[in-house]
């Protein structure tokens, strides 16, 4: 996985756009699934430098690497972000990539932080998640692959969306201009 080199950029704020906003289903071939523990050397982007698990263990919290890394999911209600009110700009946990802003934050009931929309489309990647036995759009940090929650198309406003995403994955960044 890579992670960027430096400051991170200013967010640009979310324009509802009915066409833009929609998420991607695609499939994840068996090829492509992640084993817990391997290291993950993909292609490194310009400004950005490799990171292996091991290297991951030490970067995060055992909570924050269990979400992140493994898949997991915080238990509902116990969110720090659960319940919206704080303003900024919220960050991938582990890697400061602009994910979401404050503005679109909703209350919706799941127990998990629910966003109406993303910063940019191309900051989190959608895939298919069977782990369940059904089909979820799961949601993951575009530039360090972290598993951020999952989307889901019974949200509120013209999107439709609701981005159920797990607090431990989200950083608050309250001086950026949300």
């Amino acid at each position: 996985w890579t992670v960027p080199l430096g400051e991170p950029r200013m967010p640009t704020p979310p324009v509802p756009d009915e066409a833009a906003g929609r998420f991607s289903r695609r499939r994840v071939s068996s090829e492509g699934a992640k084993v817990a523990g391997e290291t993950h050397m993909n292609k490194t982007v310009e400004g950005t430098e490799a990171v292996s698990e091991a290297d991951w263990r030490s970067r995060l919290t055992p909570d924050e690497y269990h979400v992140l890394r493994e898949k997991g999911t915080d238990p509902p209600m116990q969110g720090e972000f659960t319940h919206p009110g704080r303003q900024g700009l919220f960050r991938c946990a582990g890697c400061g990539a602009e994910l979401f802003v404050s503005e679109t934050q909703f209350d919706s009931g799941s127990g998990w932080p629910s966003f109406t929309a993303r910063v940019d489309l191309s900051h989190v990647k959608t895939d298919e998640d069977r782990s369940l036995g059904r089909s979820r759009t799961e949601v993951t940090c575009s530039r360090c692959g972290g598993h951020l929650g999952h989307v889901f198309d019974d949200g509120p406003g013209p999107t439709g969306e609701r981005w159920c995403i797990n607090s431990t994955s989200l950083k608050l960044d309250p001086e950026a201009p949300a």
